[in-house]
């Protein structure tokens, strides 16, 4: 039971979707910290040991050759700026030629970003404001228009296999499916891939690929194979440290087939990573929102007792149980169909994840869209009826794909 407008309690004056924001907010924050924590623990001591090993170095190289200190930290200082132009002591591929500069761009549109060539002209850095203004966008609605087609790969056959369990069970006989389509749309118009699942498959093909390239990069580059996965999260997930970079060396062998393998293997696994971050937002945002409801249900079991607690000479109001069952009419209608599965203990659907994520934004995104058309589109009675209208971005891509695999093919 939400608790909606009570001002007994602070989350009465906090909306459904600022309470999601602000509890998700708070989580970030802690996990950050967490991870702080975490790294600082880690790291810190390894840290410390090449600080000092470094400057045993410094000290031993300098009285051994009667180096003035300061003058060797200026050189140094300049060899730092020679590293960032792309220079290095070991001869590795020219950064500026058209190779080089159509890496550069990748790294830039895919928002990778390694960071082992950056412009140093003021030209070069204006015209990069620009084109990665454009090339990200442009990017980024190719990956959604990805996991578009993946998600509806991914029902397609997800809803096969339900459909021969229905066969195979002998929910739905071979003869009433030639005499009747309606009975298999009334049977399989309820379905809808768990989210799970496709979580499952999305982690699946990323570790397969990563294995995979992994492979291909321990030999030829003379990684480790754990250091290879770790690029490979590196750069599939957009972070991009740029500590290690593939395909920096002056000569391979097979160089032309080693970078083209290179390159289908970050754009297939930043497109699996990029769905993949999708669906588990989806599975962050139900455990923020089962968060939620658990402190309104505490918040509003402290409110009722303080509200029908009985007093002397006072006279219940009648209309308490009234506003009570319009509130639950109310859930009923613009939350879906969720409180019907948490009581029924099925597993979570892709359509319960999604069919909660109405919010304001979608309906102003929808609104925009219809105005550049220039004809409203009316909303039909099957899109509201299944709960898969509204969301925005990727989310709004799945929705709308889930809902037109779950209709009969």
């Amino acid at each position: 039971m939400a608790c909606r407008g009570c001002c007994c309690c602070g989350f009465g004056h906090i909306n459904e979707d600022n309470g999601r924001f602000l509890l998700l907010a708070i989580l970030i924050i802690l996990y950050l910290l967490c991870g702080a924590a975490v790294f600082s623990a880690i790291e810190q001591p390894k840290e410390k040991e090449a600080k000092e090993r470094w400057q045993q170095k410094f000290d031993t190289f300098s009285q051994k050759y009667n180096l003035n200190i300061s003058d060797l930290r200026n050189f140094l200082r300049d060899y730092e700026e020679a590293n960032v132009a792309g220079i290095r002591v070991d001869s590795i591929r020219p950064r500026w030629d058209f190779t080089g500069a159509f890496y550069f761009v990748g790294t830039v549109v895919s928002t990778i970003g390694f960071g082992m060539t950056t412009p140093a002209t003021i030209a070069g850095k204006i015209f990069l404001i620009f084109y990665g203004l454009i090339g990200c966008a442009a990017t980024i609605l190719f990956f959604n228009l990805f996991l578009e087609r993946l998600i509806t790969v991914i029902a397609f056959i997800m809803k096969s296999f339900h459909e021969r369990q229905i066969k195979r069970k002998g929910g739905l006989p071979p003869e009433r499916r030639r005499g009747s389509g309606n009975s298999e749309v009334d049977s399989l118009a309820g379905w809808k891939p768990s989210v799970y699942y496709v979580m499952l498959i999305l982690c699946v093909a990323s570790i397969i690929i990563s294995c995979c390239a992994s492979a291909m990069y321990s030999p030829i580059e003379g990684w480790g194979y754990f250091d290879s996965l770790y690029f490979c999260f590196v750069a599939f997930s957009t972070i991009g440290f740029g500590d290690m970079v593939s395909s920096q060396k002056a000569k391979y062998e097979n160089q032309g087939l080693y970078r083209f393998g290179n390159f289908i293997f970050i754009l297939m696994g930043v497109c699996c990573i990029y769905s993949l971050f999708n669906v588990i937002s989806i599975v962050i945002k139900q455990c923020v929102n089962w968060i939620l409801r658990r402190l309104e249900c505490r918040c509003c079991q402290r409110c009722q007792r303080k509200l029908f607690r009985p007093k002397r000479n006072v006279v219940m109001p009648g209309n308490v149980r009234t506003r009570r069952n319009i509130s639950i009419e109310t859930d009923g209608v613009y939350e879906s169909e969720t409180d019907g599965r948490r009581m029924s203990g099925e597993m979570i659907s892709m359509k319960d994840f999604l069919a909660a994520n109405k919010v304001s934004l979608a309906i102003m995104q929808k609104q925009l869209s219809e105005t550049a058309n220039g004809c409203p589109r009316q909303i039909g009675t099957s899109s509201r009826h299944n709960g898969f209208s509204g969301g925005v971005g990727a989310l709004a891509i799945m929705n709308n794909r889930l809902a037109e695999t779950s209709v009969d093919r």
